[in-house]
């Protein structure tokens, strides 16, 4: 295969499509699949049962597909995927799942990972995603789509970063951030609704205000957040922006950051 550098290693079963290309010197391992027009770059080290999409761009000396860093794992046959378009950046760090975590870690489209960003076992990240430099998650974490984590931020196990959440560099996330909002500081609380984000979005004026005014309401009156949940559900519970940061918070198992 042209695509394919004469000094990489490739095991035999690893399915790489022959648009495809790999770079010097990378190693790719026999359960590896590889889609349409994705680059591996130099160096790169892709292992495990680890599916890759099309369109990628895995930039040179990424780990991709490892065993998790979990003291539990023992050598159990767990999964990688990979969507379309995201590009992974030098030193980034993606790990596979485990049983205990449902046997995957799950990567949507068009994410950024910057260099050093860590996705660690049973992580479901969604789509349009930008993790910056040094961004780390923790095992079982879950992030929307279109969130933003800043440079050496870090989010603890189990927690669930909402959709369109955006977290400030240096924040540290043990708690659950709810859509829509700004989260930043150690231990992280919120500092706003993200406005630049729904803006970049697509989000009507209409939706922007409903979002401030439910905001407002659970973050910053002086209900407690039930009776706060309550009212926010019979006063704008019919919209489907308003719904989804109810469902968020109502399924929340570690509690949400204030």
């Amino acid at each position: 295969m042209s695509g394919i550098h004469p000094t990489a290693i490739i095991t035999p079963g690893a399915q790489i499509h022959p648009t495809a290309t790999v770079g010097p010197y990378a190693v790719i391992g026999g359960q590896v699949k590889i889609g349409a027009e994705t680059i591996v770059g130099a160096h790169t080290v892709i292992e495990g049962d680890t599916t890759i999409g099309e369109k990628n761009h895995i930039f040179h000396l990424a780990s991709v597909g490892a065993p998790p860093q979990d003291l539990k794992y023992a050598g159990e046959n767990t999964k990688l995927v990979i969507g379309d378009e995201n590009q992974i950046r030098e030193f980034t760090t993606m790990h596979l799942g485990t049983v205990g975590g449902g046997g995957i870690t799950k990567i949507g489209n068009k994410n950024l990972f910057m260099a050093y960003a860590h996705v660690a076992h049973d992580c479901i990240v969604g789509n349009g995603c930008v993790l910056a430099n040094a961004a780390t998650l923790a095992g079982h974490v879950e992030v929307g789509d279109h969130c933003t984590l800043g440079g050496l931020s870090a989010v603890h196990q189990f927690t669930r970063i909402g959709k369109h959440a955006f977290l400030a560099g240096g924040t540290m996330a043990v708690m659950d951030v709810p859509p829509y909002c700004i989260a930043q500081g150690d231990r992280a609380e919120l500092a706003g609704p993200n406005s630049v984000g729904l803006k970049r979005h697509g989000y009507t004026d209409e939706q922007q205000t409903r979002i401030k005014d439910a905001y407002r309401l659970l973050f910053r009156s002086k209900m407690g957040l039930n009776e706060a949940l309550s009212q926010l559900q019979a006063e704008m519970g019919q919209y489907a922006e308003i719904a989804l940061l109810l469902e968020f918070i109502t399924n929340s198992k570690r509690g949400i950051t204030r």
